[in-house]
């Protein structure tokens, strides 16, 4: 290895430049740090060729593998060339700096090293700590026996205090000044001392600042407006004021010494003569100071009962009306209440000069309610006990309720009410002639005779005042009995048909229902003249309930509902039933026809009678049984019949419907099935899945065919799968061939076989040969591309051997055959590693350059 010193001198002939480089951080694991410590400084990468420098002095030389310590640092550093990082054991103060690291044409790393004394022995020292607030200064010091880079902060009450207003901080903030004290200065302070390493706060200092008295209240229980107190109550002064240390008290009473020393005083039992000024007066000796407060106090007597009289006759509506208010004791106000509502003066309510009488001119309805008066002096008010007014009027017209038309037979109530205070006293005349003294008149049971007016009279034996008001009665027979009548039991469609509606008793008027509907008279079919409803002609649809109601003054009865079921037909009867039949087969034909009463039915074949019922069934058909079929319908009520026909043909039956095919059905090749009839038919068509097949031969991509009754496949293919079937149909039935299942026969389309590919020498291995063909295929297999069989299946086993395997798949109906080639490796053998040109071009570079390095 070369020198230290000649590295140097190569070190220093190299130029390091700066364009292109760029500035990064060196990481410290610790900074600050104190004093007697080791630090390691990390480099942001390593570093070929540079140097470590302190304060721009030279720490290390890096040049490779090679590296020169400072004589001066030798003893104290350690470089780790991996990483570049530099470690300083034993740090001194005298080691901070800027350390700077750097990376030929590379990079420039600094970091700035604080290595600091960890800082003891925090005091506080005060020129003076009992001081007077607004006369003096305090001062406080703050000092340290050990410590650097040092930092001040002053606490009080453990928050921070900063400079402004009367408060100085100076000599790097050692020093903590506030002028002219306030009581809110008072209180422990604290210096505190920091670091970047370490920190300590001093023991406390108390400032005891002396202030007052100042603030001086009085309070005076209780509390009283304007401070009047009512004769015979207890009343307590206090006063508070704000000081330290605590002052003396005095007291006095319109500047008299009452010889009180304590903060509070009390005055038992007050009488007039208590009144006066009363004054507290508080001295602080330490700051030589005085403060008072003073209260005048008023002691009066209280009022000892409040009356409300009535002055005149009771309160009567629209006329003048008076309350006073009658005191003992001495008032200054009075006031009064409605209903716990204050009352002010208005156009109808007035109060005399003092307030003591309230005039209510008119007396209104809104008037009624309770009323009180208050009275009012500086200690007391007393109210009255309520005084009810209650205004009396009317009576008013009085209304009278009660029927005006009432049938004959009943009693009848009537009642009278006029509005009045207080209530009114009634009488009830009929004709003139007193019938009831009350209120309420309910007559005897009533005749025509008792019809007439009947009057009711209101008198208020306070107001003096009466009404009358007068009703007219009406007394009707009532309506005992209704029901219905009509001219024939049998209603028949065509005909004059009439309902009558008989009443017992007399009938205003009669009205029709028809299922509770009221009927109108239509002028071109029926007709209603009172008590009869005509119907000219009857049609089916009048069917129906029937009902009439009789009407008059006092009532109206509905007679109990009446059926009319109109009879008509038979309408031309309508027949159920096939047109054509197969021989063999029977027919069922219905007929219905709209009847009232239900029609008998007949049916008749080449005019003989077949059958007397409305479903008629044939016999095993044949084909002399063509021909018409008439059905008769009769309706005995109304004598009348009617007739219809239909037209039945009978053809040949098929007997039986097949599908046959010639050949197996293998994908891509062309196949056929036919439907193979017995029988006479129309036509033939197919299905696949129950779905009609569309044999659209215009479509190219068509490959399913149909010629006569053979269904083609051209080719069929494995997508031709499925479930068919052929129908024969005729103009009476269609029949149709047992399902048939197509599967269609291919492959094998590939072939594969699984298993291990390499096993040790002598170990059972097994493969296993697939195909995907239908149906499965036979699997054969062979051994080193020879054509004998060594085994027969889809799995082989066969101890570990280095050999390659064939397995041929053949299809027994489609006669394909595939196979498939594997070679199976036997491991456990060294082989010769290989490599391509180019990787052993690059391997004898790479020997090249390591051949002189390995062997210096």
């Amino acid at each position: 290895m070369e020198s230290p010193a000649v590295l140097f001198l190569i070190l220093a002939s190299i130029t390091f430049a700066t364009d292109g480089v760029y500035s990064q951080n060196i990481h410290a694991s610790e900074n600050p740090l104190p004093v007697g410590s080791n630090v390691t400084l990390y480099s942001p990468s390593p570093v070929s060729l540079g140097v470590w420098l302190f304060n721009r002095d030279l720490i290390v030389m890096i040049f490779g593998q090679n590296i020169s310590i400072s004589n001066s640092w030798k003893d104290r550093v350690a470089f780790n060339a991996t990483t570049s990082s530099l470690s300083i054991m034993s740090v001194s103060m005298e080691d901070s700096g800027v350390y700077t690291l750097e990376a030929m044409n590379l990079f420039e790393a600094q970091l700035t090293l604080s290595v600091q004394e960890r800082i003891s022995n925090v005091t506080m020292e005060a020129k003076a700590t009992d001081l007077v607030e607004f006369n003096d200064t305090a001062i406080l010091m703050c000092s340290v026996s050990t410590g650097s880079s040092l930092s001040y902060v002053w606490l009080k009450d453990d928050h921070e205090v900063t400079a402004g207003g009367n408060v100085q901080l100076s000599d790097g903030n050692t020093t903590l000044t506030i002028d002219n004290v306030t009581r809110y200065d008072q209180g422990p302070f604290k210096c505190r001392v920091f670091n970047g390493i370490s920190h300590e706060t001093s023991p406390s200092v108390f400032l005891n600042i002396s202030y007052g008295p100042s603030n001086t209240t009085m309070t005076v229980m209780p509390m009283q407006m304007n401070h009047i107190h009512r004769t015979a109550s207890n009343i307590t002064l206090s006063c508070t004021t704000s000081t330290s240390p605590s002052a003396t008290i005095q007291w006095m009473v319109n500047g008299l010494n009452l010889h009180k020393y304590a903060p509070q005083i009390y005055l038992h039992n007050v009488t007039e003569d208590d009144s006066g000024t009363y004054k507290c007066v508080f001295h602080n000796p330490f700051t030589n100071r005085f403060s008072s407060a003073s209260r005048m106090i008023y002691v009066l007597d209280p009022l000892e009962s409040v009356e409300v009289n009535n002055t005149g006759g009771p309160a009567i509506l629209d006329k003048s009306f008076s309350l006073h208010c009658d005191v003992l004791g001495s008032v200054d106000r009075v006031q009064w209440w409605k209903n716990w509502q204050l009352l002010m003066p208005d156009s109808t309510t007035t109060f005399s000069m003092n307030n003591k009488t309230l005039t209510l001119n008119p007396v209104q309805h809104s008037d009624n309610g309770n009323y009180k008066c208050q009275a009012f002096n500086s200690v007391s008010n007393l109210t009255s006990s309520p005084y009810r007014v209650e205004v009396n009027y009317g009576p008013g017209m009085p209304t009278i309720m009660g029927p005006t038309l009432v049938k004959a037979g009943t009693n009848v109530t009537f009642s009278c009410n006029a509005s009045s205070h207080p209530p009114s006293h009634y009488t009830w005349y009929f004709s003139d002639t007193p019938v009831a003294t009350t209120a309420v008149y309910v007559t005897p049971p009533l005749t025509e005779d008792m019809s007439g007016m009947y009057t009711c009279q209101a008198y208020n034996n306070i107001t003096g005042l009466n009404t009358t008001k007068h009703t007219m009665l009406t007394v009707v027979d009532p309506i005992t009995e209704v029901h219905v009548e009509s001219s024939t039991d049998h209603p028949r469609e065509g005909y004059v048909y009439m309902l009558t509606c008989n009443v017992t008793g007399p009938a205003d008027h009669v009205y029709w229902m028809k299922y509770n509907e009221e009927m109108n008279e239509d002028t071109g079919r029926i007709y209603i003249h009172n008590h009869t409803i005509m119907f000219n002609p009857l049609e089916r649809n009048d069917t129906g309930h029937y009902k009439c109601m009789a009407v008059n003054a006092v009532g109206n009865m509905t007679s109990p509902s009446y059926n009319v079921l109109v009879n008509f037909g038979p309408d031309i009867p309508k027949i159920h039933g096939p047109a054509f039949v197969e021989t063999g087969q029977y027919a069922t034909f219905n007929c219905s026809a709209m009847s009232v009463p239900p029609s008998q039915f007949s049916w008749w074949f080449n005019d003989a009678e077949v059958a007397n019922t409305s479903v008629y069934t044939t016999e095993p058909l044949t084909l002399n049984m063509s021909g018409e079929y008439t059905c008769m319908a009769y309706n005995h009520v109304m004598g009348k019949n009617s007739t219809n026909s239909k037209m039945v043909t009978v053809i040949e039956a098929i007997e039986s419907v097949t599908i046959h095919n010639d050949t197996l059905p293998i994908n891509t090749e062309n196949f056929t099935l036919t439907c193979q009839v017995t029988g006479p038919y129309d036509a033939i068509y197919w299905t696949k899945h129950d779905t009609l097949l569309n044999m659209n031969a215009s479509d190219a991509h068509m490959n399913v065919h149909t010629v006569n009754n053979t269904l083609l496949f051209t080719p069929v293919t494995v997508d031709d799968d499925g479930t068919y079937q052929c129908f024969a149909t005729n103009k009476a039935a269609r029949h149709g061939s047992q399902k048939h299942k197509l599967l269609v026969n291919y492959g094998p389309l590939s072939v594969s076989i699984t298993g291990p590919s390499s096993a040790k020498p002598g170990a059972s291995v097994s493969l296993t040969c697939s195909a995907d063909s239908r149906p499965d295929c036979d699997f054969y297999w062979f051994f080193n591309y020879t054509t004998e069989v060594v085994d027969v299946g889809s799995v082989i086993t066969f101890p570990a051997t280095k050999v390659s395997y064939t397995c041929e798949a053949r299809n027994p109906v489609t006669n394909i055959t595939k196979s498939k080639t594997i070679s199976f490796t036997v491991f456990g053998h060294a082989s010769a590693l290989h490599f391509s040109s180019q990787v052993g071009v690059t391997l004898m570079s790479v020997c090249a350059l390591l051949l002189p390095v390995l062997f210096t």
